[in-house]
């Protein structure tokens, strides 16, 4: 029986690559907890293997890469007031950690939905390929929680503020999208990733291995389109540079553009808490260092997992569906500036 992550080498020129296949398709590929602990294991070993040179991770089935942590299996473990709960988020962030610091190429192909902790275990990578499928979404504000994964380092990086708006919107962009603003650097269509993998393979990289990677990568690139975001570039900087919320929120509700509307519309439906304390997180997040920032991620994650919105969240959209949370609080006033703070530490 196949298990929910797969690893396979791959023998090559001068050592093999190590392939990590994400194998739950019916559920998008959702990371669970074993998942997350059997891929930091492998990864551990491989990256002091001198017969692996490379790691390429994927997901199976053509509709998603990732689609996020497993979070009817979180609510479940909050429903039987598990300990493990906390467990599961120190060592998915552990996972993101030893990505980012990961000493070979890591190459994440990004076929189809990747959402949340689909992007932890990608974006740290070296090498992170889009194909035509790839959605992109850092969509955890509609569940009452944040951005985490790493994600208070790399979207206060984007430029033009445009991580903010992902990461208090959740607003879902695509492959051009994602390598006009670096997200991923590379496009490929799904049908030559395994022609890329078996270059790889017949390609040494001793010596300056990323590049080697970069140029085996370059072999099978189609070229992206103009994102249909440069034009709203100017707009997004300016409206999602605020400082506060109620500054972005009253600034919002004065526009007349689709897409700010649309933004206002889509915050008022957001946690009120999730709000102020990501904002709260991605302005501190651009000043800190990666570790810092994962340091500074499960402490919020763990206030998170105190209070009641995030589990609301998961209620509401995933488990009964009724796309109707109740936050408490209801309203960005009564979310204060202490509260905020608690969260920060």
């Amino acid at each position: 029986m196949a298990g929910d992550v797969l690893f396979n080498e791959i023998p090559g020129r001068d050592g093999a690559i190590g392939i990590i296949t994400l194998n739950r398709p019916t559920v998008l590929n959702s990371l669970n907890h074993q998942m997350i602990v059997d891929m930091f294991q492998q990864l551990t070993t491989w990256k002091d293997d001198g017969a692996i040179k490379a790691v390429v991770i994927t997901g199976s089935g053509e509709r998603a890469f990732c689609a996020g942590g497993d979070l009817r299996f979180t609510y479940e473990l909050h429903q039987q007031q598990s300990e493990n709960i906390t467990a599961f988020f120190k060592d998915e962030y552990r996972l993101n950690s030893l990505i980012y610091h990961f000493p070979k190429p890591y190459i994440a192909f990004l076929n189809g939905i990747t959402m949340g902790g689909g992007v932890g275990v990608s974006i740290h990578g070296s090498h992170r390929i889009a194909s035509e499928r790839l959605m992109f979404a850092m969509p955890e504000t509609s569940i009452g929680l944040f951005p985490d994964v790493g994600g208070t380092y790399f979207l206060p990086r984007l430029p033009h503020h445009l991580g903010f708006y992902l990461g208090l919107t959740g607003a879902r962009i695509h492959a051009d999208d994602c390598v006009a603003f670096t997200i991923a650097q590379h496009k490929m269509l799904s049908s030559s990733f395994n022609d890329m993998i078996n270059l790889l393979a017949d390609t040494s990289l001793k010596q300056d291995a990323n590049t080697k990677t970069t140029r085996v990568i370059e072999q099978f690139t189609v070229d992206h389109h103009p994102s249909s975001l440069f034009a709203d570039m100017p707009l997004i900087e300016e409206y999602f540079s605020e400082k506060t919320i109620e500054d972005m929120m009253a600034k919002l509700k004065q526009a007349s553009h689709p897409l700010l509307k649309n933004a206002y519309d889509t915050l008022l439906k957001k946690s009120p808490t999730s709000l102020k304390v990501t904002l709260a997180a991605l302005l501190k997040g651009a000043t800190l260092s990666f570790d810092e920032c994962m340091t500074q991620e499960y402490r919020l994650v763990t206030s998170f997992l105190y209070h009641d919105d995030f589990f609301e969240g998961i209620r509401a959209v995933i488990i009964d569906k009724d796309q109707k949370p109740q936050w408490k609080p209801a309203h960005l006033d009564d979310v204060t500036e202490e509260m905020v703070t608690s969260y920060l530490g």
